[in-house]
């Protein structure tokens, strides 16, 4: 049986390699967001792990892969 991160884990982990690989990049809130398509807002509440109401963080796919492009980083390198 394996130990499988929870939600809560995975979020975390995401916001922290985002907000990591943005600093490596020297981008702000801002400009990552505009290389992905993105609002700011969006990429303030994922590396917050909130969403818009203030619970916790639920990404769309999508944003994942958009996220991952503009900090052309593999997607794999903001899960794992």
């Amino acid at each position: 049986m394996t130990n499988r991160p929870t939600h809560d884990q995975v979020i975390r982990l995401l916001a922290d390699r985002v907000r990591a690989a943005r600093a490596d990049l020297t981008l702000s809130q801002e400009a990552l967001a505009e290389r992905a398509g993105l609002h700011r807002n969006e990429i303030s509440n994922l590396e917050r792990a909130v969403n818009n109401g203030g619970r916790e963080a639920n990404p769309r796919l999508s944003t994942v892969v958009s996220l991952a492009a503009a900090l052309d980083v593999p997607l794999s390198d903001l899960l794992t």
